[in-house]
């Protein structure tokens, strides 16, 4: 049973490889060290993680830093926070959170697979 939820986890995580390849490139340029200003809030590093809602800085007081982290964070090459915050707010807000996703990269994702190995 354990082998089979495992493999389905692994089969949707491959299937939305190119919606998330798409959606990051579109927001961030794969760039970790980006920074936005975007409507009275700031967003930071590879996934654009917002100072209102998920993580703190010296800018917007209070943040309800629902990740519990510095927002500084998510602008170091460590991924693993970064993963950690992106899968609170998917769970809580879905796909949508990230502008990019349906306008850029909700259908037509074929240049976004990755060749089989």
């Amino acid at each position: 049973m354990e082998i089979h939820m495992q493999e389905a986890y692994w089969r949707v995580l491959l299937e939305s490889t190119p919606v998330w390849i798409c959606t990051i490139f579109h927001s961030s340029g794969y760039d970790t060290q980006t920074i936005v200003k975007n409507n009275g809030k700031t967003e930071y590093g590879l996934f654009q993680i917002n100072n209102k809602m998920w993580c703190r800085d010296n800018q917007i007081l209070p943040s309800r830093n629902i990740c519990g982290i510095s927002c500084n964070k998510f602008l170091d090459d460590d991924l693993t926070d970064d993963v950690m915050c992106a899968k609170k707010i998917l769970d809580s807000e879905g796909i949508d959170y990230w502008l990019a996703h349906k306008p850029l990269c909700s259908e037509k994702l074929e240049q976004w697979l990755c060749e089989e190995l």
